[in-house]
């Protein structure tokens, strides 16, 4: 049972104690009632528990009173038309006036609170993230080639499993600022421009234009049936203590957190190499941005850099219940078009307890041949070692004491026991010393992209049914009312993850350990 679950069934419980203490009889009924219905009302059902639906539905109320579900880029001349219509003497007028001024925003919802510490060209972009009741942090997007390419051997996968374990494990050492890896796949129809410019240049004169009219008829065919992975990895590093005392040594205020992030993404890029990648590119702020505008309306080219301005990231878009929609207008086409986005959370409690491959979710990623598109997003959060170490033999003790208590009381030791005790103690032969392993606390999410409701709601079932006969996740928790600001968790800024609470003991053995004598190098 989740904890916040468990938190509110023993609140429920101890108010009924309570009242049986001052009321007797009655009150001890009252509590029984009042037990029965908080759990009733938090119980998990394959749509959310019945309390989860009722906080959903008030809340696209009041957004939609509000007008926050739709989204419209800042513009100062409308927003002088709107101060005008502010002072009308209707007051539908005005009410109409103030609902279109929540509108206009700077950034969309998916990427609210952010800028840039450093968006200069031909330099890897650093974006500076101050999310509401979030801490704030420091991020930068690199574009991967992928671990795996084409046909590799159990050997070969393997080993660029363990050398990702390595690049995480490292994360999570004493001296390392960054704390987070986003990896982020996306699948599209491959950009035949290259193959195009190929033609152009190579094709003999005297050809027939009948052979290359059969070749662009080929790429086009290519271009309708396949898709083709863009892999990004996004590191985040939180504005901590030991991050700006980091930086102090390089310089001044927001010049020594620049040269820091400048030595940090050097680092990175030559781990990422070590990690499998033989090919890394960190973005710049225009280049990660021109991602993100793509995200929004994928008829844009995702390399299409001409023309970005990286402060100006966000497309006019609105919220449905289910859906993030923008209308954009198709390059292709000159015609407006529509593009449809829902995503949907991953959590270890949707994970049912089964054996998997380091390919586990291939393939919730292949299959896509009907024009949707599906992004898959992983926010990896490092614990240190020692830490993670102790939350491990807490899980196999726990764990142990479960399969004792089963065969004490004469019951059939099940499948789903087993699996959890051998994870529990093949994580605490993992995270022994010298085995150079870290502790993590994770969150996936998928955002699935269609060109109209009907095909968003069947690739939104299909997928839903590959998670569940295929990978072995019970149910993808679709962030409905919250769309918009879901859209970002799989945007190359490392969104959708709180810093893991550390635990009291954590928290001492931090502040003694301190940062270090001001005069050491």
């Amino acid at each position: 049972m989740p904890l916040w679950k468990l938190t509110s069934v023993g609140a429920a419980a101890a108010v009924g104690m309570v009242l049986t203490m001052f009321a007797g009889e009655g009150g001890f009924v009252v509590g029984v009632l009042l037990v029965a219905a908080t759990w009733l009302l938090t119980a998990s059902t394959p749509r959310g528990s019945v309390l989860a639906r009722v906080v959903t539905r008030r809340r696209w109320k009041e957004r939609t009173t509000r007008g926050t579900v739709k989204y419209t880029p800042f513009d100062q001349g409308s927003w002088d038309a709107l101060a005008v219509q502010a002072r009308a003497k209707s007051p539908q007028v005005r009410a109409d006036a103030a609902r279109q001024a929540v509108s206009l925003r700077d950034t969309p919802d998916g990427a609210s609170g952010m800028a840039w510490l450093e968006k200069r060209p031909r330099r890897p972009g650093v974006a500076w993230h101050a999310p509401a009741g979030e801490p704030a942090y420091l991020s930068v997007a690199f574009e991967v080639s992928g671990q795996i390419r084409g046909l590799e051997s159990d050997a070969a996968t393997d080993a660029a499993a363990a050398g990702w374990g390595r690049f995480l494990a490292r994360l999570g050492s004493h001296d390392s600022v960054a704390r987070m890896a986003q990896t982020i796949t996306r699948v599209l129809p491959p950009d035949s421009a290259r193959h195009q410019a190929w033609l152009v240049e190579n094709l003999d004169p005297d050809t027939p234009p009948e052979v290359a009219a059969s070749y662009d008829e080929l790429l086009r065919k290519v271009d309708a049936s396949t898709m083709t992975p863009r892999h990004y990895v996004v590191i985040r590093w939180p504005l901590t203590s030991a991050f700006r005392h980091a930086a102090a040594r390089h310089g001044q205020r927001r010049q020594g957190w620049r040269e820091l992030m400048r030595i940090e993404v050097a680092s990175m890029t030559a781990r990422l190499r070590g990690a499998g990648h033989s090919w890394v590119r960190p973005l710049s702020a225009a280049q990660t941005a021109a991602v993100m505008l793509h995200m929004q309306s994928p008829s844009r080219a995702i390399d299409q850099v001409a023309g970005v301005d990286p402060d100006r990231f966000g497309v006019p878009s609105a919220d449905h219940y289910s859906a993030h929609v923008v209308t954009v207008t198709d390059p292709a086409t000159g015609q407006e078009t529509q593009w449809w986005h829902r995503t949907a959370r991953i959590t270890a409690e949707a994970m049912a307890t089964v054996h998997r491959s380091s390919l586990w979710m291939t393939a919730l990623l292949s299959g896509t041949g009907d024009g949707t598109l599906r992004t898959l997003s992983f926010h990896t959060w490092v614990i240190p070692a020692a830490q993670a170490r102790a939350a491990a033999r807490l899980d196999r003790t726990r764990d142990s004491a479960d399969r004792l208590a089963r065969s004490q009381a004469g019951r059939i030791e099940d499948e789903e026991t087993e699996l959890r005790l051998s994870a529990a103690q093949r994580r605490a032969r993992d995270l022994r010393p010298g085995e150079h392993h870290a502790g993590v606390e994770w969150v996936g999410y998928l955002t699935v992209s269609a060109r109209s409701a009907a095909q968003l709601a069947e690739a939104c079932r299909k997928a839903q049914a590959t998670a569940a006969d295929e990978l072995g996740i019970e149910r993808l928790e679709w962030l409905d009312t919250l769309q918009s600001a879901a859209s970002g968790t799989t945007w190359p800024i490392a969104r959708g993850m709180r810093p893991p609470a550390d635990r009291g003991r954590d928290k001492v053995m931090s502040r003694m350990a301190g940062h270090g004598a001001k005069e050491s190098l």
